[in-house]
């Protein structure tokens, strides 16, 4: 350990004040005179003190930094640091929190223990509140939150009935774009590849779609679910190819099965979007990089996040803040494929 660190009685005695008012000053304490708080900021600049971020947190009872908890995904750490959906809701909650010098930490709570841990880890001190990511709506990580009395926020509508403030789309209304799109097109024989049923954002998109299906007239709407996957969207759309041969549109539920359903039509002799039209949903990369490139409905995840982030900073700032939720619209992206 370098003995000449500087330390604060160090910055107290280079500003001509106690070393309590040092403290209160670096500490952020608003109630200091001005003429000393200037005092003190120039004396840290002379001698170059650096705070003790674990001590301070004692004094201001802020650990400057949330966690980020993704929870009730099916696959590994890997996968989910893969998938782009996730990708982007991490790079929005950066971008967001670090001009305000909060440092956001993932935690992965895939099973009860780690969801109880997750818990812990910020009622330890270690994190001053949550953003949760919760792909479930049997989850129960977000009353545990509640229950426990700790700043938190979801990404998505609580699947429970949860006081907790949350983002979310309008998917209900991204869905009948896809729709509304898809006839517009001419396509009389439209199929959906639809999400996992425990996933309230997958059931409302399902919803959505067969609702404005049916304002066109197209009564029945033939489903095959698939789990969020590139690989899913493949085994669906085979199913959905074998059973309606002659079907000319297809909805998907995210982008990723969208591709999965590109390269089966592809694999079948399918010509995208002659013979058969698809539209995605999110317009997350891999919206970009199929051949054809995917019309699909755009979810602003990167600002969902950053809102997701501003509430969680509001709520630990004040916490007798009532649940709000703050809903984003979609809009359609023409791309290629449809």
């Amino acid at each position: 350990m370098n003995s000449n660190r500087p330390t604060l009685e160090d910055v107290a005695k280079a500003a001509g004040v106690s070393r309590a008012t040092a403290s209160r000053v670096i500490n952020g304490v608003e109630t200091v005179d001005e003429t000393m708080r200037s005092k003190v900021a120039a004396a840290v600049r002379t001698t170059g003190y650096v705070p003790n971020t674990a001590a301070r947190s004692l004094v201001t009872r802020k650990a400057g930094a949330i966690a980020l908890v993704i929870s009730g995904s099916d696959g590994s750490a890997e996968q989910v640091l893969g998938d782009p959906f996730f990708g982007r809701i991490t790079s929005g909650v950066v971008k967001s929190l670090l001009p305000q010098k909060v440092h956001p930490t993932l935690v992965l709570a895939d099973s009860d223990a780690a969801r109880a841990d997750a818990v812990s880890y910020v009622r330890q001190g270690k994190a001053d509140g949550a953003l949760l990511v919760s792909t479930h709506s049997d989850d129960t990580l977000p009353g545990l939150f509640v229950d426990a009395g700790i700043p938190a926020v979801l990404f998505a509508r609580p699947g429970r009935d949860v006081p907790i403030s949350y983002v979310d789309l309008a998917h209900e209304r991204g869905a009948a774009l896809a729709a509304d799109h898809l006839v517009a097109r001419g396509c009389r024989r439209v199929v959906t590849i639809a999400g996992p049923s425990d996933v309230p954002a997958a059931q409302d998109r399902l919803t959505g779609f067969r609702h404005a299906m049916a304002r066109h007239g197209q009564a029945y709407i033939p489903v095959a679910k698939g789990n969020f996957t590139r690989e899913s969207g493949e085994l669906a759309m085979a199913e959905l190819l074998a059973a309606h041969p002659d079907l000319d549109g297809v909805f998907a539920a995210n982008d990723l099965m969208a591709a999965g359903a590109l390269t089966v039509l592809q694999a079948h002799h399918r010509t995208v979007p002659d013979d058969v039209a698809v539209v995605g949903f999110d317009d997350s990369e891999p919206a970009h990089s199929t051949r054809p490139q995917l019309t699909t409905v755009a979810q602003p995840v990167e600002a969902m996040a950053a809102e997701m982030a501003r509430l969680l900073l509001a709520h630990i700032e004040t916490p007798t803040l009532h649940p709000t939720s703050v809903i984003f619209d979609p809009h359609l992206v023409p791309r290629e494929s449809a």
